[in-house]
């Protein structure tokens, strides 16, 4: 399963027509601990580019993109009671939602690791 990036720091992981969302790592590390996670209602649908959820640390509040458009199908609700996953595990454990593609062609656009290790580097 391939994993794209964004430039504001979200991951998508592609599994047929289902996008798991979360954010990087670095994203994770430059926010500090994170004590609160707002997330979007299932069967929202957002466009790629929209506020989809909030992070909050104890440095600060980060709004999470939209990297691709597409409705959501599931939300980590375990990040309610246990937003330190964020940190402990933010490419796995750590994921925010899950989004029912509308437009599979907005990947494109995304960047592969590579690129994305060059892009914090």
């Amino acid at each position: 399963m391939s994993v794209k990036y964004t430039k504001d720091h979200e991951w998508v992981k592609l599994d047929g027509d289902t996008a798991t969302v979360g954010i990087t790592a670095y994203a994770a590390e430059q926010l500090g601990d994170v004590v609160f996670v707002e997330l979007p209602d299932v069967g929202k649908s957002f466009d790629q580019g929209d506020e989809m959820a909030v992070v909050e640390s104890v440095k600060a509040a980060s709004e999470v993109y939209a990297p691709v458009s597409g409705e959501v199908v599931a939300v980590n609700s375990d990040l309610e009671g246990e937003p330190q996953k964020v940190n402990e595990s933010a490419d796995a454990d750590g994921w925010f939602v899950k989004l029912k593609l509308s437009d599979k062609s907005e990947l494109d656009g995304l960047m592969d690791e590579a690129a994305y290790a060059a892009h914090i580097s």
